[in-house]
């Protein structure tokens, strides 16, 4: 299969200016001013025009409860399975599942099951092994070996830190942990990284600054997540960051009444802040949390209700970014291509570049409305609307 795609105005993240891009099969064969080739007539060429325009890399969604989450109030409010559709319409061409709270209903084999219907429907697939609790529900019995023997499981995750719903874990035995899913990953080329899901506890992020000063474990090593909950812990994420840590910041459906309600610093705000402190912009990640539960709670930690994630979240962050924050788009998508690529060790993912993979995403210049999404080289999405559907999705 040949596609090229003419006269687009290209952000590898970086602006490189109006370009046609070659894509071969699943790969980016060619970026250049202008592209011309003669081929047999018997092998088709797929033109996109690009006027009106950008190109950026396909979104990694690098937490994401793909075969659904949640459970908190109770069976009924398991939250669903995501399908491709889910994905594709949001301009995710890659995503990492994780298991959350529930780490008994649903399990790593099951999770790794979902990931692989995903991927042979046509987007790009990792996993974490675990769940919230330590120690770890695991696949093999051993953290180690999860990671060096299975080819999907780049990590652990997500571990829940400083959350009434944590198994409340020593700081030697979160460690231990940590050691172990490093060494992991040292010894299979892997990120070995352990994602951390933060609450709103008072500890906030204890465990993980004394693993930098207490330990040889380099602060590379862990990814917190859901660093905007409260202004406190965000508080607390700018200054890790200045150590040289990585955080992650969660979209919303509807960051207004998360704002208003909870104190959360939507993505915009936060990477303003990141720019304002003159924080590595390398070590941010933007993620939707999607099919993940959004329960609410008292301050004596009575369930009040429940939301649901979704990855729709995230184009809407970008645009928040642009038009309200006036950030621009090559920092904003940083945090959703090049930078999760690079902390879980995604060869040939998050950038538009010759022998990466055709993972690409075309916005409409004036709105960044997403128009088509390519996955490993085919189009998924055409004028926003899918063309592609998973096994069981209704086709309109």
């Amino acid at each position: 299969m040949v596609t090229i795609i003419r006269n687009v105005k290209t952000y590898t993240p970086d602006y490189i200016g109006e370009k046609d891009i070659l894509i071969f099969n699943d790969k980016i064969a060619a970026v250049e001013d202008s592209i011309e080739i003669k081929l047999p007539e018997n092998i088709e060429i797929k033109e996109i025009d690009g006027s009106g325009k950008v190109l950026v890399p396909g979104f990694i969604d690098c937490h994401v409860h793909i075969m659904g989450g949640g459970g908190e109030g109770g069976f009924a409010t398991r939250t669903p399975e995501g399908t491709l559709t889910t994905f594709t319409t949001a301009g995710v061409t890659t995503v990492v599942g994780t298991v959350g709270t529930d780490g008994i209903g649903r399990d790593i084999n099951a999770l790794l099951a979902k990931a692989r219907g995903l991927e042979e429907e046509g987007i790009s697939t990792y996993v974490y092994t675990g769940a919230y609790r330590i120690p770890l529900p695991t696949l093999t019995g051993d953290v180690m070996k999860d990671i060096m023997s299975v080819d999907k499981i780049i990590g652990v995750g997500e571990v829940a830190l400083s959350d009434h719903r944590s198994s409340q874990p020593t700081f030697e035995e979160f460690i231990r942990l940590a050691s172990e899913a490093r060494v992991g990953g040292m010894l299979s080329g892997k990120a070995g990284i352990v994602n951390i899901h933060m609450g709103d506890g008072k500890s906030n992020l204890d465990y993980l600054n004394r693993a930098v000063d207490e330990t040889e474990i380099p602060i590379s090593q862990f990814l917190p997540t859901h660093m905007g909950r409260n202004p406190e812990l965000f508080e607390e994420g700018i200054q890790y960051m200045k150590r040289g840590g990585y955080c992650d910041f969660s979209g919303a459906e509807d960051p207004d009444l998360w704002e208003r309600e909870y104190g959360e610093v939507r993505y915009s705000k936060a990477v303003k802040r990141l720019i304002q402190e003159g924080i590595d912009l390398n070590n941010f990640t933007f993620t939707s949390d999607g099919q993940g539960s959004f329960p609410m709670f008292n301050e004596k930690g009575e369930y009040l209700g429940i939301g649901v994630g979704t990855s729709a979240c995230l184009i809407e962050g970008i645009k928040e970014c642009v038009f309200r924050e006036d950030i621009p788009l090559e920092i904003a998508i940083k945090g959703l291509t090049s930078n999760p690529a690079r902390i879980l060790k995604m060869k040939s993912k998050g950038k538009i570049e010759v022998d990466y993979d055709a993972d690409l995403n075309l916005l409409d210049e004036e709105t960044l409305d997403i128009h088509t999404v390519i996955a490993k080289g085919k189009v998924m999405v055409e004028k926003g609307e899918p063309v592609v559907f998973g096994f069981f999705e209704k086709k309109n």
